[in-house]
């Protein structure tokens, strides 16, 4: 098949949740409506977690944090969704976007609609679909045998667990599966191996999707390393275990920084090593450099 530039594609299908999946978006956001990314819900920590132990529903910190990525324009509207509560008071530490979010969430038949009021609110043209509406939380087996509770646990674990899981198992959101049904290009990460990248692929409906798809798929590897046992995986490692999870050897390239260590399998796969990082936050990856390395992706074949 012929090779298609990133700018001619009909659909960009983008895996993951934070800042990684929020930065990748951005750097491709001038695919407008053609982009759509799928957020982990998992999280229970921060302000997210607050509300989620006070009322319930799924995680919204990493779709806020994708929305104000995506934002173009700064408003008054952009301010307030991202402003942060300080002193010592019951709302000192939340940020009014997740407040903003879950009472919509009170207001909408479905979670997807509340971010889509957000999304037009907010002038943001990609889409973004929670890999799931149902909440959901992140359950690890440690490697003495010890269930640890919760994606804050799970990333002060210092050894890789011996198995990750749902609980409990809830359904993928339709939308995110019709999303890569038709995908044209497939990004997982970069992001936190363990609490941003797995959780999606520990969904059997997404999972599957991925097996069929026809689409390349690529994954984006971290810069920085993370403050977690997912720094003791290589990127062999890695990419067996997200495999292992889809079920099938689907990913065909990896982006990696030009000082990480190339896997030692790079035979079966295209491998992109080139500068990305940012000049401001070395371990974030820089937006112009990170849109080239996914065009050449495109070109490079498998």
């Amino acid at each position: 098949m012929r090779s298609r530039a990133l700018a001619d594609l009909d659909c960009v299908v983008t895996l993951g949740g934070g800042h990684g999946l929020g930065r990748v978006m951005s750097a491709l956001g001038f695919l407008g409506q053609r982009l759509t990314g799928i957020v982990t819900t998992t999280d229970n920590g921060g302000s997210t977690g607050r509300i989620r132990r006070s009322e319930g529903g799924i995680a919204w910190g990493d779709l806020r944090n994708c929305v104000n990525q995506l934002i173009t324009d700064p408003s008054v509207a952009s301010a307030l969704f991202e402003y942060r509560f300080s002193g010592n008071g019951e709302l000192a530490g939340h940020n009014l976007g997740n407040l903003i979010l879950k009472a919509l969430d009170h207001l909408s038949v479905r979670p997807l609609e509340a971010i889509n009021l957000i999304r037009t609110w907010l002038h943001v043209d990609a889409f973004l679909i929670p890999m799931s509406e149902q909440p959901v939380d992140l359950l690890a087996t440690d490697n003495e045998g010890h269930e640890v509770w919760g994606e804050v646990n799970i990333d002060q674990l210092r050894v890789p667990p011996q198995r990750l899981q749902l609980s409990p198992q809830v359904c993928a959101t339709r939308e995110a599966v019709l999303a890569l049904e038709k995908a044209d290009l497939v990004i997982i990460g970069p992001g936190s191996f363990y609490t941003s990248l797995m959780p999606i692929l520990l969904m059997p409906e997404l999972t599957e999707a991925l097996r069929r798809t026809q689409a390349k798929v690529v994954f984006i590897d971290n810069l920085g390393k993370e403050h977690s046992a997912a720094a003791l995986l290589t990127l062999d490692e890695r990419l067996d275990i997200m495999e292992q999870a889809i079920g099938k050897p689907v990913i065909s390239t990896v982006i990696t920084g030009e000082y990480n260590t190339l896997p030692a399998s790079h035979d079966a796969k295209t491998v992109i090593q080139t500068a990305l990082a940012a000049s401001d936050v070395p371990y974030r990856h820089d937006r112009q450099r990170l849109r080239q390395a996914i065009d050449l992706a495109l070109q490079k074949s498998s």
